[in-house]
Formats: C-alpha cells, sequence, structure tokens
C-alpha cells in the first residue's frame, strides 16, 4: 500500500521562511518536501497577512487591538506519511514549536493516490 501524502500549507514571515522550512526538512528528511528524487520541495507564494492581535495575544508583531499588516509566504510542502498519520502530526506539531507567531496559520490537505 502506498504512503498517505498530505499538502501542508502554513504562512510564515518572509524573514523566518528559510528557518522553518530548514527545520521541518531537517527534523522529517524523508517525508517533507519530498517528491521522487528531489528533497527540499516546496512552493512559496509572497502575500500580505493581515490580523489583529486581542486581548491575551503575544503577537510576533503588531500590538493588542491594532490591525496589522505582515509581508509574509504562503509555503506548501509535501508531507509523506507511512502511517497512523504520525508523520503529518509531528510535522504540525513542529511547525509551531519553530514558527515565531503564537498562533500558527496552517491547513492540511489529504492527497490521493493515483
Amino acid at each position: 500500500m502506498s504512503p498517505s501524502r498530505f499538502k501542508l500549507v502554513f504562512f510564515s514571515p518572509v524573514a523566518h521562511t528559510n528557518v522553518v522550512l530548514n527545520h521541518l526538512f531537517h527534523k522529517y528528511p524523508s517525508n517533507v518536501g519530498r517528491i521522487g528524487k528531489y528533497e527540499h520541495c516546496a512552493f512559496i507564494t509572497p502575500g500580505t497577512g493581515q490580523f489583529r492581535p486581542t486581548v491575551g495575544c503575544n503577537p510576533f508583531s503588531g500590538s493588542v487591538g491594532e490591525l496589522t499588516h505582515v509581508e509574509e509566504h504562503r509555503v506548501e510542502v509535501l508531507v509523506e506519511d507511512e502511517g497512523q498519520d504520525e508523520e503529518i502530526r509531528g510535522a504540525i506539531c513542529e511547525l509551531k514549536t519553530i514558527h515565531p507567531y503564537d498562533e500558527v496559520a496552517y491547513d492540511v490537505y489529504r492527497l490521493e493516490n493515483f
């Protein structure tokens, strides 16, 4: 049976994208960012993130109550999972550990194997 495949999408301040990606690639070298015989694969798109921190937040940038705009990257990486969704769960845990934001915006898509 083929391993499960997921697309992990997250948003990162531009200056931190390489740190986050390199951490994920190092922690999961055979599962994150591999496509065939290629490794460290990612698709990175620039954009602007918007948020307003509320009371109780510890914002990386901006101030509580103020609308903030940050230049960010949308990052997409493939995650292969051998079973029980352990690698994707581990990758998300590592993402939350290394990411500078106290609330990490991310999406996970399960991909079909054809």
